[in-house]
């Protein structure tokens, strides 16, 4: 009699296909779930940004035109980086008409293949627009 121990090169390649459709499906899925976490920071630092501006305009009858300069000029944050370094904080103002409106950018550290940097002003626009602010 003869005894067959082990697997044949067909029952390999079979497993070895499976676990190649599993893997094409399960990489871009993850992929897809880090850059949405790695957003929230992002939208969640420009959101903080903008609650100082505001804050700040109350205090001082202007937005600030720094992150990380104290007192009239800027919000006094002790980075210009989110929490986990994520994302890059900037602010820019209308300087010609008397500091009363402003643009905030936060821009990935890690390519974000989807939305890129976010923006978001004094009326509530973002940019870009879609599913990248939900």
């Amino acid at each position: 009699m003869y005894s067959n121990k082990g697997f044949s090169l067909i029952e390999l390649m079979v497993v070895v296909v499976i676990i190649g459709i599993l893997a094409s499906i399960a990489i871009p899925s993850y992929t897809a779930y880090v850059e949405n976490g790695r957003r929230a920071e992002g939208k969640a630092f420009a959101l903080d940004i903008a609650s100082r501006q505001e804050r700040h305009f109350t205090q001082h009858s202007r937005y600030a035109d720094s992150l990380t300069t104290t007192g009239n000029a800027g919000l006094s944050m002790g980075s210009a980086n989110s929490e986990n370094d994520l994302y890059t904080g900037a602010v820019t103002t209308s300087a010609a008409i008397g500091h009363t409106a402003y643009e905030i950018r936060v821009t990935p550290v890690v390519t974000d293949t989807t939305c890129g940097p976010l923006t978001l002003t004094n009326t509530g626009a973002r940019t870009p627009a879609g599913d990248c602010w939900r």
